[in-house]
């Protein structure tokens, strides 16, 4: 690669299984402009999620530490403002770094080492969404997910997730605009979307894109006593065992599940067509990645929460000058994206600064730019609704290995079985496997001690939640700020001063100059 400071552009999914994109290969689903980007970079074929909800995923991402390294647990954990983040590393290094959407903060600091965030989030940012792991078989319907979203998949011109995600669009193009009139370089923009995440509904412009009979039906399916045990508290927890849903409901969701998935691609081609509007798109490297994937009714559940592959994994591509073209297999995951942001920012011989805190991922631009890599591994941990302990996941190889302590474990061999229909913890020929994966949960992690600290933080934070309802409201959602007096044209400014100011790319003033 050449000795130059890369922009960084990471656009980001909300609930993108790759499975459903045709970048990874499905049949129908529309999504060329990560199919573009695939063809001239790096498509990450075993990437997954360190916690396959949405808060707790995005605070591993953003910090490079496991979950209960920081206890991200749940939809309602706070991420301290004591977390390190790729962000405030970056900024050391130089970089202006911005946010354009969701990351799902939960606490008082909306910004963990962002310069800047020039949108709000779409989901609240306090204790609110608190799960009760004493409790854990209580839904709590205002916030948990149910079925509803299956019932009433369709059609739709507006909902709260279109607005949101147009308004980071259209903050995160002109804000690459600004970076390229003010000459801001180097800068690392992370533009975060809601989509494709249930309510399954899309405009009729990507809905049209596919027919009804053309949607493919979930391959394997399983009854409520099929299930184990994790899988059964989880139909329970999402209505799925109680609340039946037909066969075009099924087909409706995963249309609009499609066509949304197509709304999100367009939105990154939409961003890199700016990237290269802007002049920046030679110095830049694009990242595409999401937070969790969605069941979409494979094996009789729906949208996340467990570490079977629809739910787990996630997509990751990487393009940009000295990416190298072509696909790796290595088991990597969401902790991995700081160290590899890092030394991206190091291309040009600039000194990386000192970790303030142990991290947990190991940098992927090895991979990226065509180099072998020894470590084929991901690390998983759920401790969040719908189960009364932790859940963990070790991928390694071609194996995958699923402990609870509620529940009996599960072994697959991906390579053999990538539908993970075949349980090996009793197979013969794979006992000694199982054995070195039992005792590696046991070494790796105090499921009790950690199972205790989870719900001494629920307790502590279903209590501050009810003193910031009573009296004075208080809340922590990001008000973005706005200056209007220093916007567009104003009396204080001469008008053809701001008129070339703006304009992109800027008039030679006829000496070679900007004018």
């Amino acid at each position: 690669m050449g000795k130059s400071r890369p922009n960084i552009v990471l656009i980001m999914a909300d609930q993108l299984a790759p499975q459903f994109t045709g970048a990874y290969g499905h049949p129908l689903v529309k999504t060329p402009h990560m199919e573009s980007l695939a063809e001239r970079g790096m498509r990450f074929d075993a990437a997954y999620c360190n916690a396959p909800l949405c808060a707790p995923s995005r605070f591993s991402f953003m910090s490079g530490q496991l979950v209960t390294r920081i206890a991200a647990y749940d939809n309602a954990s706070e991420f301290p403002a004591s977390i390190l983040t790729f962000a405030h590393y970056l900024r050391v290094m130089g970089y202006r770094t911005c946010l354009s959407g969701k990351m799902h903060f939960v606490g008082p600091d909306q910004l963990h080492g962002f310069d800047e965030r020039i949108t709000t989030d779409v989901y609240p940012s306090d204790y609110a969404w608190t799960p009760d792991w004493e409790l854990p078989d209580e839904r709590i319907d205002k916030w948990y997910h149910n079925m509803d979203s299956v019932r009433e998949a369709g059609v739709g011109h507006a909902t709260f997730q279109l607005d949101f995600d147009e308004e980071v669009s259209f903050a995160a193009k002109r804000r690459i605009f600004d970076f390229a009139r003010y000459q801001e370089e180097p800068f690392c923009m992370v533009a975060s979307f809601i989509h494709p995440h249930d309510p399954y509904v899309a405009r009729p412009e990507w809905w049209n894109l596919y027919k009804p009979e053309e949607i493919d039906m979930p391959k394997n399916v399983f009854a409520l006593e099929e299930q184990d045990g994790f899988s059964k508290r989880l139909m329970d927890g999402i209505e799925a065992s109680t609340v039946a849903v037909t066969d075009d409901e099924v087909r409706n969701s995963r249309h609009a599940y499609y066509a949304n998935t197509s709304y999100f691609d367009s939105k990154v081609g939409e961003l890199v067509k700016t990237l290269e509007e802007a002049e920046l798109l030679d110095n830049t490297i694009v990242i595409v990645i999401a937070d969790h994937g969605d069941m979409l009714g494979e094996r009789g559940l729906w949208y996340k929460m467990n570490f079977f592959e629809h739910s787990a994994r996630v997509p990751l591509i990487m393009a940009g000058s000295g990416i190298s073209i072509g696909t790796a297999s290595n088991a990597c995951s969401l902790v991995d994206i700081l160290p590899t942001m890092l030394d991206i920012a190091a291309l040009d011989g600039s000194e990386k600064p000192e970790l303030g805190q142990p991290i947990d991922g190991r940098s992927l631009l090895p991979l990226a730019t065509g180099n072998n890599d020894e470590v084929d591994e991901a690390i998983g941990e759920y401790c969040a609704e719908m189960t009364p302990c932790p859940v963990f996941m070790i991928r390694r190889g071609k194996y995958k290995y699923i402990h609870c302590d509620a529940d009996k474990p599960l072994l697959y061999d991906l390579e053999a079985d990538p539908d993970e229909l075949k349980n090996l913890t009793r197979s013969k020929d794979h006992s000694d496997l199982a054995k070195q994966f039992a005792d590696e949960v046991r070494e790796r992690w105090n499921s009790e001690e950690i199972r205790q600290h989870v719900i001494t933080t629920q307790k502590q934070r279903r209590a501050i939640h009810a003193a910031m309802q009573a009296g004075e409201r208080v809340d922590w959602d990001y008000n973005p700020p706005r200056d209007a007096s220093q916007e567009y044209v104003r009396n204080h400014m001469d008008w053809t001063v701001a008129a070339a100011k703006t304009r992109f790319p800027h008039l030679d003033d006829g000496s070679g100059g900007r004018k």
